[in-house]
């Protein structure tokens, strides 16, 4: 039987450290305490209303009647078209416009180049709730109000997603451009097919930031839309509560099946999610 290698002794020694031992420790309890409401949401939609006072995790007797009543209701698939069509829409928007502009202050340089990036970045400083008066000032004097229009162009092109990309543009070295242009391409071609291919991460991570900031959206969507048929998830969820304000198995249902969709984007894509907002901390 061999002896096992100083440098290997070393390394265990490292990997079972005290330190590393409480900092695992510590992301363990932080983590069950983050994700117990979470389980516990979907515990209670598997319940009866009988079962609902019941604090036990996993029911006695499991249960997806709710589900079938919830996906039977009309109005909620109405709300999860909506969500769906407008945060779809407004990702590619934010994608396309954001990677535009992005592009123009990272790769061309004309006069006020800084002074409208500086403008673009003020916007950030400005709180969402001081925009919803002139939002909605110019919805209703452009007809958008109680429109999917109203809804989504606020958010078609975004400050954040403009910094984002034009920080990662920077990184695309030059000497490719320059070399599309000799071969005659113009620059829009050259935008898509060299400059995009080369910014993946930051383009995923925005797609998705875009999309969940836009599926989990109340405010702006609660305040300019007036019918039920264009309710998004949340807005149509937030009334759906209060029509069923003692049937918390009901409640917990919608709310689980609102969840799902964000679950499922977060882990298939996690590692775009990590990978992007790693890049954008070490360009920023």
């Amino acid at each position: 039987m061999t002896a096992m290698p100083s440098t290997e002794l070393r390394a265990n020694r490292l990997d079972i450290r005290p330190g590393r031992i409480i900092a695992w420790t510590i992301l363990l309890i932080g983590g069950l305490i983050m994700i117990t409401p979470l389980l516990f949401m979907f515990s209670t939609s598997l319940k009866t209303a009988g079962q609902v006072y019941d604090l036990r995790l996993i029911p006695a007797a499991p249960t997806f009647d709710n589900y079938l009543k919830v996906l039977g209701d009309g109005r909620f698939m109405r709300w999860f078209f909506n969500s769906t069509f407008i945060a779809l829409t407004v990702t590619i928007s934010n994608v396309f416009f954001d990677s535009l502009v992005g592009y123009t202050l990272a790769k061309f340089e004309f006069r006020g180049r800084y002074f409208i990036f500086l403008a673009i970045l003020s916007t950030l400083m400005i709180p969402t709730e001081m925009l919803v008066i002139p939002w909605y000032l110019m919805s209703s004097q452009l007809g958008w109000l109680d429109s999917y229009w109203g809804i989504m162009f606020p958010g078609m092109m975004t400050a954040f997603g403009t910094f984002l990309m034009k920080q990662f543009f920077e990184t695309v070295p030059n000497d490719f451009l320059e070399a599309a242009r000799v071969d005659g391409l113009n620059e829009f071609t050259i935008w898509w097919k060299i400059a995009m291919p080369m910014v993946v991460p930051a383009i995923s991570a925005l797609a998705i930031f875009t999309f969940l900031g836009n599926w989990t959206a109340f405010f702006w969507p609660l305040i300019v839309t007036t019918s039920k048929e264009l309710y998004t998830l949340p807005v149509g969820l937030s009334s759906f509560a209060v029509e069923q304000s003692i049937k918390w198995e009901m409640i917990m249902t919608g709310a689980a099946l609102a969840t799902i969709p964000t679950l499922l984007v977060f882990l298939v894509l996690q590692r775009f999610i990590v990978r992007g907002v790693m890049l954008a901390g070490l360009k920023g």
